[in-house]
């Protein structure tokens, strides 16, 4: 009995010592560098509220070097310039050491997830079209957009859902994602790969012909099986706001993550924990700068899939509160394997082009064709 009452006794002291270092505040440095996209993003927008936040809180002054492509907003991370990098699927680009990240200079890069903000993404099309399913979209018109392999993947994931790809489809190269989205308001193309709450959809919605979301339903295991086979960071999600979406009319979709704040994995892990707990810490000041910061809730932010593997400075705060579930270990465990196994492969076939004697400029495709071997997506 006595024996009960202490280990009661010691688990009520190991609880009050939780309780109390979670009401601590965290502890930032005086200043901080982040990377995020250009100018009147959203991930600037946000960043530049969150830091706003860090600012009244802690007195750190962050100043945000913004940034128009995946190198620019990565560079500065991987040399130490900045701390932080606001990105979005560049992230996984840089992961599996695709586009850019093929040059013989980059290869896959060692990143971790610190949080994401919660997005949706889907296929949208006119709703008086005969398209209402995935597999309808064979042999329509569907835009390609050049040097935005971000938005291709995703359209390149629905496709998959119905057992489709871009040969199974009449593609049309398009310039932009605006362009893509204003070829399918123009009705030059069928549907476009976009988030729900584009302006231009709208325009669609207000239009005698409508908005529609192909659905992609959750209970279709064959399918999400199919999309994880392009990529792990994709998760099935029910909008219920956008154009032509209601909480009566919810869009069967999928989810993704931007921005998605990161670090390398050497990243301090005392430094990474603080800075998640201060994101929690200031969320009551940032929460309503715009309609999207509420989605940095960490119980949204800190959740599985991301794009990469999380920290293990931020998985212990998240689960410090209760947040990080064994599923999200489990991902993160398999997301962790992924990455080895392409760094893994990376530096094999380095060394194999070198006894070939491969020049850096026939390199790209030389990757190409290895990784295809010796990764199984």
């Amino acid at each position: 009995m006595k024996s009960k009452i202490l280990k009661s006794i010691a688990l009520a002291v190991a609880c009050l010592g939780a309780t109390a270092a979670l009401a601590d505040k965290a502890e930032l440095p005086r200043s901080m560098l982040w990377s995020t996209y250009d100018v009147g993003s959203s991930g600037y927008v946000e960043a530049s509220a969150i830091a706003d936040a860090f600012a009244k809180d802690y007195d750190t002054r962050v100043r945000i070097m913004p940034s128009g492509t995946a190198i620019g907003r990565l560079l500065p991370l991987k040399t130490g310039r900045v701390q932080y990098g606001w990105l979005a699927n560049e992230l996984y680009f840089a992961t599996e050491a695709l586009y850019d990240f093929a040059a013989p200079d980059w290869g896959p890069q060692d990143l971790r997830v610190v949080a994401g903000r919660p997005s949706t993404f889907g296929m949208a099309t006119a709703a008086d079209s005969d398209i209402h399913k995935m597999a309808d979209i064979r042999g329509k018109r569907v835009p390609y957009i050049k040097a935005n392999p971000s938005i291709n993947i995703k359209v390149q994931a629905m496709l998959a859902f119905a057992g489709l790809s871009w040969n199974d489809v009449d593609v049309v190269q398009v310039p932009s994602y605006g362009a893509a989205l204003k070829a399918l308001v123009n009705g030059q193309v069928d549907v476009a790969g976009t988030t729900p709450t584009a302006s231009a959809l709208y325009e669609l919605a207000s239009s005698r012909h409508g908005v529609a979301w192909v659905p992609m339903p959750e209970d279709n295991a064959k399918g999400w099986k199919a999309i994880e086979s392009i990529a792990s960071f994709f998760a099935p999600a029910t909008a219920t706001a956008g154009a032509g979406i209601t909480k009566d009319h919810p869009a069967h979709i999928f989810a993704v993550r931007y921005p998605m704040i990161t670090v390398y994995a050497k990243a301090d892990a005392d430094q990474v924990y603080n800075f998640v707990k201060a994101l929690d810490q200031t969320y009551g000041i940032y929460s309503g700068a715009t309609a999207a910061t509420r989605l940095w809730k960490l119980s949204l932010s800190g959740k599985t899939p991301a794009d990469a593997p999380f920290h293990p400075g931020a998985i212990r705060y998240l689960k410090e509160i209760g947040v990080w579930s064994a599923q999200d270990e489990a991902w993160n465990e398999r997301r962790l394997k992924r990455l080895q196994a392409v760094m893994k492969a990376w530096t094999e076939a380095r060394a194999e082009a070198k006894a070939q004697a491969v020049a850096d400029a026939d390199w790209p495709a030389f990757w190409a064709d290895y990784r295809k071997t010796a990764l199984t997506n």
